[in-house]
């Protein structure tokens, strides 16, 4: 059996991150929008670097102005994780593009999430997950607003509180109110840190946070003390490998850490962050790493167990993950 073929959990997929750019050039036509220079002669995304990358990723999500827009979003991007195996995905969504804070448009939104995510359950096997998520540079106001959006919609659908974007601007700390207000709603809680920030910024989502999911957290490896803190407390990273060579953080996938971070007992998970602008897919993700690293079947199982472990749905919805992970490798 190929790697690419396996069935695949996939923990950190940004929901705009995720719209295939033909998508979004057909929602700016009906709109009469103009998207010129978001996209190169290809027509992929066009962006430099990281923090170009969130200017066009932001530009895009503008196309994006109604609950109905978010239901056919939705969709697009469940086929395209199905396409690939994936049968369990949580998404990143963030109430500021989706209804600008305001809790009752954001329910809205929400709602034709919800409604999309129970077609592709019904329709492709997929089952969808959403993670509340907070933007770093948006600021510690906006984002306790946001989580206040998350607190009042917590439930089967909506299941962690998480914060994104970038990290060189504020400190982590400075977002506690937010991530108590979702903890105390019950979410479970994830950070992105140590991706364009270093070890230290893993250690304050750990420390200052409270976070039991780490998104990337790669940078770790640079302070082997923090590796072995993060194995012995069991914290999962979230590790996206095509997105950190794509961005230029690593050179390719045999110079990626996360072969080390595995080898010294991190539990590690594969996701692809923004596959269309990353230009990969959750088998992609399989296949580099197999090539990379001699990974076999009985690997790629352990890491789709991690990640069923680390998801952040009910059990009733991890025992049905979990058998058809056994029908997969059977």
């Amino acid at each position: 059996m190929s790697v690419s073929s396996l069935p695949k959990l996939e923990l950190h997929l940004h929901l705009e991150g995720g719209a295939p750019p033909a998508f979004i050039r057909g929602v700016a036509r009906e709109k009469n929008m103009d998207l010129s220079g978001l996209f190169n002669e290809f027509g992929a995304y066009r962006y430099s670097d990281f923090w170009s990358f969130l200017r066009v990723y932001e530009a895009a999500t503008t196309t994006l102005k109604t609950p109905e827009d978010y239901h056919r979003l939705t969709l697009a991007v469940l086929e395209e994780s199905a396409a690939s195996g994936v049968i369990y995905s949580e998404t990143f969504l963030s109430p500021d593009f989706c209804g600008g804070r305001d809790v009752g448009a954001w329910r809205e939104y929400l709602h034709a999430i919800e409604e999309a995510a129970a077609i592709g359950e019904r329709q492709m096997g997929i089952t969808l997950r959403g993670i509340v998520t907070c933007i770093r540079h948006f600021g510690p106001e906006k984002a306790r607003e946001t989580a206040l959006c998350a607190a009042e919609t917590a439930g089967s659908f909506i299941t962690g509180f998480g914060i994104a974007g970038d990290e060189k601007i504020g400190a982590l700390k400075d977002y506690l109110w937010s991530f108590e207000a979702a903890r105390e709603a019950g979410l479970r809680i994830t950070a992105h840190a140590g991706e364009w920030g270093g070890p230290e910024e893993v250690r304050a989502a750990m420390n200052d946070l409270g976070a039991e999911r780490i998104g990337h957290g790669v940078r770790a490896i640079e302070d082997l003390a923090l590796v072995d803190e993060i194995a012995e407390r069991g914290v999962v990273l979230e590790v996206c490998p095509g997105s950190n060579v794509a961005l230029g953080l690593y050179p390719d996938f045999r110079r990626h850490p996360i072969g080390q971070l595995f080898d010294r007992g991190v539990k590690v998970t594969v996701s692809t962050d923004d596959p269309p602008f990353f230009h990969t897919t959750m088998a992609r993700e399989y296949e580099l790493l197999n090539r990379a690293f001699d990974w076999d079947e009985g690997v790629f199982d352990k890491i789709a167990r991690t990640a069923l472990d680390a998801a952040f749905c009910d059990a009733d919805t991890k025992a049905k993950i979990a058998k058809k992970l056994e029908q997969g490798h059977a």
